[in-house]
């Protein structure tokens, strides 16, 4: 497996987990011969460039939120604000880590729309076929509201032991969905809710074995690869969209892909039009982007791959200090697309937080970003 087009054997392990702890530097394509960091905001009849700058330069100089490396901001469809660290640019691929989760949901929402895959329906997996196997009634809808029971410990310390950090970089990352499979259940499906990359992981897999039934890995990766092309891709003018896949061929679903800030933008933009791109071609069903807005019954904070604005003992956003029906695609050490639909605003953050308190500054710097606009 490669990523950013290094291969993680040969980072060696113990690098790995540095990066996964967020101990090491960007994962990201840096942008070349950028003379200088970019910065400027666009006039905005609703609200003042001096009030954006003001919400704006402490995410990028206040040390307590972190260090941030890209922040885009749209408004009514148009980017009013965008400013990079030293290094990083508008063509600067930037890892998503757990915002590759929400892009994985809204191509099971494709599947789903084609009739290939059915939401309530047990999910076929082999590894789960044998008669009287309590995982074989886990369903798509389980998986995507991250209810589906099963064994995975996301993060514990050391890293190295946790489920994700083995499944994405030691002994399961040749193979990640099979490492997910293979996991017993610690609850019966649908009773509570426990986030899990390995669950994103086995609907990676699904998804492939819809599209082809080859086991190549690279016969699996073209037909996964196609479909993420000619369906969200091109459609949504995500142009800048790399995935990464594993040995098996399966696409990293959970944590690997890579986009610029414009266009991780342009995905919000995307759930924020229920769907639909800037022209009004409607790419994603309404229903499927209402869905996965749905607070989930085991946490009001979750809905279907996407965070919600809610409260909640397991809330990755910030009830209380922005609209509640703000949502948002969240990833590891402080990864944000935030789309608040009544405000008309789309928010990237891409960036490391490793520490709570930095995530925290980090959210109520985002909340005074987008109280600075109306709505």
């Amino acid at each position: 497996m490669k990523l950013c087009g290094i291969s993680v054997k040969r980072l060696g392990a113990g690098v790995a987990f540095l990066l996964l702890a967020g101990a090491a530097g960007a994962w990201a394509v840096h942008a070349q011969n950028e003379d200088a960091p970019v910065y400027r905001v666009a006039s905005d009849g609703d609200v003042s460039e001096s009030a954006v700058r003001a919400a704006v330069d402490p995410l990028f100089e206040d040390a307590a939120m972190g260090e941030t490396r890209a922040l885009v901001v749209m408004h009514r469809g148009r980017i009013v604000a965008e400013r990079y660290a030293p290094g990083f640019g508008p063509e600067t691929k930037l890892l998503s880590w757990s915002i590759a989760k929400s892009v994985t949901a809204v191509l099971v929402g494709l599947m789903v729309s084609d009739g290939r895959l059915g939401l309530d329906s047990p999910v076929p997996v082999d590894a789960w076929s044998q008669p009287g196997d309590p995982r074989g009634r886990i369903t798509l809808r389980q998986l995507l509201t991250m209810t589906a029971g099963l064994d995975h410990v996301e993060e514990m310390k050391p890293v190295e032991r946790g489920d994700t950090a083995r499944m994405l970089f030691t002994d399961g990352a040749r193979d990640m969905a099979a490492y997910a499979e293979a996991k017993p259940l610690a609850h019966a499906p649908g009773s509570v809710f426990s986030y899990s990359t390995g669950s994103t992981m086995i609907l990676s897999e699904l998804m492939a074995r819809q599209l082809t039934n080859s086991h190549d890995p690279d016969a699996r990766r073209r037909a996964m690869q196609m479909f993420i092309d000619g369906r969200l891709k091109a459609p949504a003018r995500l142009d800048s969209l790399t995935v990464e896949y594993d040995a098996a061929g399966t696409m990293a679903g959970g944590s690997f892909l890579h986009m610029t800030a414009r266009d991780y933008a342009r995905f919000g933009e995307l759930l924020r039009q229920r769907g639909r791109s800037p022209n009004g071609h409607q790419i994603v069903p309404e229903k499927w982007i209402d869905f996965m807005r749905t607070p989930s019954p085991r946490n009001p904070a979750y809905g279907a791959h996407l965070w919600l604005n809610r409260a909640s003992e397991e809330s990755a956003l910030m009830p209380g200090m922005a609209p509640q029906s703000l949502f948002g695609c969240v990833g590891h050490n402080g990864q944000y697309v935030l789309v608040s639909p009544g405000q008309k605003l789309t928010v990237v953050r891409i960036g490391m937080s490793p520490r709570k308190e930095q995530r925290e500054a980090l959210k109520a710097g985002l909340a005074r970003l987008m109280g600075a606009f109306p709505g």
